[in-house]
């Protein structure tokens, strides 16, 4: 039993990976540039897929990748989200520049269709 569920898991991680590339090669098409470094950065509150930069505005971008429509409506909540926007917390007094906006974005995708960005998904009164 435990053979099969690592056989999933490893599916599983192979098909977010491949949904990160194309979320990268999403962005870039549109215009964004990733930072160096800007995959799968960890830090001691969490883990960002993918950090982007297009003028001002320094982006934070959580990938969600899954093989249904269904499971795709479902792969993001406030839970996960505010994950991502801890970790964002921590990298962001590196990487920003004077006058950068900053966005949490979550990029949605499953094989066979375009990827579905979806913008500035996180608002709080500040930041920080």
């Amino acid at each position: 039993m435990h053979k099969d569920r690592r056989i999933k898991r490893k599916k599983a991680e192979r098909l977010g990976r491949l949904g990160e590339i194309v979320s990268l090669w999403w962005l870039r098409f549109h215009g964004w540039h990733i930072i160096k470094h800007g995959r799968r950065v960890r830090t001691p509150s969490g883990e960002i897929d993918i950090i982007a930069r297009r003028g001002r505005c320094l982006n934070f971008i959580e990938v969600k990748t899954r093989r249904s429509k269904d499971d795709l409506d479902q792969a993001i909540d406030h839970n996960r989200l505010k994950r991502v926007v801890a970790a964002a917390r921590f990298l962001a007094p590196r990487l920003m520049r004077p006058d950068d906006e900053i966005t949490i974005d979550v990029i949605l995708w499953r094989p066979w269709h375009w990827p579905k960005h979806l913008h500035n998904v996180w608002h709080e009164n500040t930041f920080y």
